[in-house]
């Protein structure tokens, strides 16, 4: 089989992993890369917007199947131009990709299915918004509709914070991405990322992870695209599945079959446990990051092959298999993020740590240059580790982050405080 993966990350280079691991493709090619990905697969120059160029590309290597990683690919409709051209595509079509690409169609569909979600009110006038901030207090979230690069979100302790965020977003802050706000309840509890491989009716559990969004120890700081995950959460049990499932996952694959927009791929539900149950934060239409990072060391079902079933909409008499043994990933960040990242530092050590057992070091924001690995980006590497349980691990995956030589780099030290 011949793979293409779109995206240059850590997701993509974990997934590069697993599918050499479980699929062992005879080609593996991945648009466009980075140097740690380059070990195990063929990095290939491609703008990913030009849906032709990587049409072509993949019609001239005769590719059995596309694996699109990020959002933005998705939410611009790759998956729908490469099914056009005869190529099998995993990930949703555009019109399914609203589930990531507009928060306020999320909220709006839960209301309409009785899906539980935290209270929330859809703005694109600064007054309106300042208002519904004024009348209904702090804490309260504040959230850009569209994609933000996982930035685009505010907690807001105060009400003069949250009234700032809704200004800054409504003017422009992120673009076209945040001329719609959605602000809503804070909610208590505990996240969990949950993810589900979809086949447009039915969906088949691919794993669960808890992320830590904080930049800081503690949870404190501004919101990241993620700073660490790990596998499996404490809180996670049958009986949540169950209600997660029935609640919120059932649902919402009907809705979409129902409005003709059908799921196919896997769907990401970021979910808040609260004391009342578990609660829809928000829905990404691809594997996270880093909860990916976390997750694909631990598959030992053909990943290809779950893959091919969701794109050809028959998944039923299929499993996911892991290792039932625990997983933590660490995000080593550029000094800055997540703000403006430092760039163009030396990153020296990578060889040592990836040396040690049952642990990975995954690119994340890299390039190489006359022989040397520098940070290229905000989220620079990702350190997972192994371990019987989630103690061993964490020890292993900061044994690991200990060895790289990168002052520039920092990473948070209480990854699994919630379960350990």
């Amino acid at each position: 089989m011949r793979i293409v993966i779109i995206g240059s990350g850590g997701r993509e280079h974990a997934l590069a992993l697993a599918l050499k691991r479980t699929s062992n493709p005879t080609k593996l090619f991945v648009i466009p890369g980075n140097p740690g990905i380059a070990q195990i697969a063929e990095c290939v120059s491609l703008k990913v917007e030009n849906h032709a160029a990587v049409i072509a590309f993949c019609k001239h290597e005769k590719i059995d199947l596309v694996v699109i990683g990020p959002e933005a690919p998705l939410v611009a409709g790759l998956v729908d131009d490469l099914t056009a051209a005869g190529i099998a595509a995993f990930g949703p079509t555009k019109a399914a990709s609203i589930l990531e690409g507009s928060k306020g169609f999320v909220k709006d569909l839960c209301k309409e299915h009785n899906i539980p979600t935290a209270a929330y009110g859809r703005f694109t006038n600064y007054k309106e918004a300042e208002a519904f901030i004024r009348k209904n207090r702090a804490p309260i979230v504040i959230k850009a509709d569209g994609l933000a690069a996982g930035k685009g979100v505010v907690v807001a302790e105060t009400v003069a914070e949250a009234i700032d965020a809704a200004h800054e977003m409504l003017h422009g802050k992120y673009g076209d991405a945040s001329r719609s706000i959605v602000i809503e309840e804070f909610m208590e509890g505990e996240e969990l990322s949950f993810f589900v491989l979809c086949n447009g009716v039915s969906g088949l559990i691919f794993g669960v992870a808890q992320d830590h969004k904080r930049v800081g120890d503690g949870d404190t700081g501004p919101n990241t695209g993620g700073m660490g995950t790990y596998t499996p959460p404490k809180i996670y049990n049958p009986a949540l599945q169950t209600r997660i499932l029935r609640e919120i996952i059932g649902p919402t694959l009907k809705a979409m079959h129902d409005k003709g927009m059908p799921y196919k791929g896997v769907l990401f539900a970021g979910l808040m446990v609260t004391k009342d149950g578990p609660k829809l934060i928000e829905y990404n239409v691809r594997f996270g990051d880093p909860e990916t990072q976390s997750l694909m060391p631990l598959l030992q079902s053909d990943l290809a092959m779950l893959m091919l079933n969701c794109v050809g909409g028959k998944l039923e008499d299929k499993k996911v298999e892991l290792d039932k043994r625990a997983a933590m990933t660490i995000v080593m960040a550029a000094k800055g993020y997540p703000g403006e990242p430092l760039k163009g530092t030396e990153i020296r050590g990578l060889d040592k740590a990836a040396a040690l057992p049952d642990t990975f070091i995954f690119h994340a924001g890299t390039k190489a240059e006359n022989g040397k690995i520098l940070a290229n980006g905000g989220r620079v590497l990702n350190v997972t580790a192994i371990g019987d349980t989630l103690a061993e691990a964490k020890e292993k995956a900061y044994k690991a982050a200990a060895l790289i030589d990168w002052p520039e780099g920092f990473y948070r030290k209480d990854i699994g405080f919630r379960s350990l």
